[in-house]
């Protein structure tokens, strides 16, 4: 049986522009490779779709936020549509203020922001914070609550209500196995 051909020249060039953007960098408190957690927000969003902008994004979500690539970057190597779909799963930082002091409200920002974005926005953010809570429902699980400690925010209750406000603004995806899995996820770790 032959395999179907499905043109995967721009998911491909994503990939690699991501692990050169990535090279050398590890995840945070994790000792493995920053590049697998991009690579596994992919693998998500292929059980979502196959638009291969949308898996181009998600192999690049973090690369403007994490790494030296400029959203300009992105937009010449990978269009406009790839581009906007980046650029809507960073975080906007402050300059000069320290992570934890407005982690709260550059939070709430990216949730409201997630909440008015486009279902293909939406899909990029599932294979993003998916595979977060994937990481923290695995570390939680050996480590308990000092797992919280390798964050900028220690604060279990914080990390819930982002989660928890993360879920509803992605609900449009409620028919989703990715949705059903983050939403069992949050539930697991943060159970009262």
């Amino acid at each position: 049986m032959a395999n179907k051909y499905m043109d995967t020249d721009l998911l491909d060039r994503a990939i690699i522009f991501a692990v050169k953007a990535h090279h050398n960098s590890e995840r945070r408190g994790k000792g493995f490779p920053y590049i697998v957690h991009p690579m596994e927000a992919v693998g998500i969003v292929a059980t979502i779709t196959p638009d291969q902008e949308l898996l181009a994004a998600a192999a690049l979500h973090d690369t403007i936020e994490d790494t030296d690539v400029t959203l300009e970057d992105i937009r010449r190597e990978f269009g406009e549509r790839v581009a906007r779909l980046v650029e809507a799963e960073s975080d906007q930082f402050k300059e000069g203020i320290p992570e934890e002091e407005d982690w709260h409200e550059r939070k709430q920002v990216a949730i409201d922001r997630l909440r008015r974005a486009s279902r293909d926005a939406k899909i990029v953010a599932m294979g993003d914070k998916l595979s977060n809570m994937r990481a923290i429902y695995r570390d939680y699980m050996t480590q308990g609550d000092a797992l919280w400690h390798i964050f900028h925010v220690t604060d279990k209750a914080s990390h819930e209500w982002h989660y928890r406000k993360l879920a509803e603004s992605l609900c449009e995806l409620s028919d989703t196995f990715a949705y059903k899995e983050f939403v069992e996820l949050i539930d697991a770790v943060f159970r009262k």
